[in-house]
């Protein structure tokens, strides 16, 4: 299967719109399991894009930017792992290791490039601000998205275009003679995403919150292991029994959220009904905290 020109076209608009939206429109769009859905839908295979916006979600779960930072674009990585993986038959998970992060370690250069171009509009602002021309800073501002939309789209549709044939060679490569390396990539691919949990735990106030911790993991178990057993044992009554045609669902992950919820709701009541602290003075488990080096609400 080859990637077509309309195809090509779609994508290449999309990696330029979910920067803006990342940047200006914050509907969410823009994250690498919406990338995934929408690049699915374009390529016809949306359990592939799934699979693989899913997996880059979770690998850059706990990846957050303060200030200026640069972080890896996991939505262009997402697209061009989704487009060659549908189009060349790649294993999900090996288009993740061998795809996906590269592209996305690698558009860390573009996305500095844009910042550099972007000073030049910022510049010409700060002038039309002395001369009070409102028209055209408001000229100058939207004209910022063209080098963040570039930044990505470039980038992107000289691999959808030109990167076939190269792709394909290094499957096929990896696949035959390196086909060692190739099974070694899969299985990074897909432990990437337990990287991604990683670095969420080790930021989050874990050891503050530790009862909700447990709690949660014991309760997902529990109701994983209850739902598991019901679903074999309607499967196995309905094999004795063909009028027996009950459906055992498993524990849906709006039921998971859902207790997550009201775990997080009882303690920001907790916490929101608080005693306030005096000026001056600092909570003990504040202190702790600190030294334990976790972020709390209000440092982020």
């Amino acid at each position: 299967m080859e990637i077509l020109w309309w195809q090509v076209l779609l994508l290449t608009l999309y990696a330029g719109y979910q920067i803006w939206d990342e940047l200006h429109l914050y509907s969410s769009i823009s994250q690498p399991v919406f990338a995934g859905l929408i690049a699915g839908l374009i390529m016809g295979d949306v359990t592939t894009g799934l699979v693989i916006g899913g997996s880059m979600q979770l690998m850059i779960l706990g990846v957050g930017t303060f200030g200026g930072a640069s972080r890896i674009d996991a939505n262009s990585g997402t697209l061009l792992a989704v487009a060659f993986s549908v189009a060349l038959g790649m294993e999900p998970t090996q288009a993740i290791a061998t795809l996906a992060v590269p592209v996305a370690s690698l558009m860390i250069q573009t996305d500095i490039l844009a910042r550099f171009t972007n000073t030049f509009f910022a510049h010409r602002i700060d002038t039309k601000i002395e001369e009070m021309n409102y028209k055209a800073i408001e000229r100058y501002y939207v004209a910022g998205i063209i080098p963040w939309a570039l930044s990505r789209m470039i980038p992107v549709f000289l691999a959808l275009a030109f990167g076939g044939s190269v792709v394909k060679s290094v499957v096929h490569f990896l696949n035959t003679d390196l086909k060692w390396l190739g099974d070694g990539l899969t299985t990074a691919g897909a432990v990437l995403p337990a990287v991604g949990f990683a670095i969420l735990l080790r930021y989050l106030p874990i050891k503050k919150h530790y009862m909700y911790f447990i709690l949660g993991f014991v309760l997902t178990a529990i109701f994983a292991s209850m739902f598991d057993g019901m679903t074999s044992l309607g499967t196995a009554v309905s094999g004795l029994d063909k009028k027996f045609d009950t459906e055992f669902n498993s524990l849906p992950m709006l039921a998971i959220a859902l207790i997550g919820f009201a775990f997080a709701a009882m303690e920001y009541k907790r916490t929101s009904l608080a005693k306030p602290v005096k000026p001056g003075e600092m909570s003990e488990t504040h202190s702790q905290n600190d030294d334990e080096g976790e972020i709390e609400d209000d440092e982020i």
